[in-house]
């Protein structure tokens, strides 16, 4: 049986397993590797403090990512269809990895977060 998220260290296996499925990712996986050419070292701890504080409210993330991805949109389009993609790789990892209340609840928050950047980003 799986167990649910329920610490950072859980945010983090969670989130390496995710990007490792995006880095490689035929759709999406070219704006992390080639657009932006992401400095992963910098990149992980922010998204561990990011979803540390989407899900616990931990007050360890400090930043604008819909200036981020408006900046990227400029670079190169996104479309909806990424943003599906990036969802479809994100709730797959989840139920890969957890189970249990925190695991639906971050699921439910991606999906927020992935409405509302899509519908600034892209519209």
């Amino acid at each position: 049986m799986k167990g649910d998220i329920s610490n950072r260290a859980d945010i983090e296996n969670l989130i390496n397993a995710f990007y490792g499925k995006v880095k490689t990712d035929d759709q999406i996986g070219h704006f992390f590797m080639d657009v932006v050419h992401v400095n992963w070292e910098k990149h992980l701890p922010v998204m561990y403090g990011f979803w540390e504080n989407i899900l616990f409210h931990s007050g360890t993330y400090e930043g604008n990512p819909m200036q981020k991805h408006i900046a990227l949109h400029i670079l190169s389009p996104l479309k909806p269809e990424h943003f599906q993609r990036w969802l479809l790789l994100f709730f797959t990892t989840v139920d890969d990895l957890f189970e249990g209340n925190n695991a639906e609840q971050i699921k439910q928050r991606a999906q927020s977060i992935a409405l509302v950047m899509e519908m600034k980003v892209v519209a």
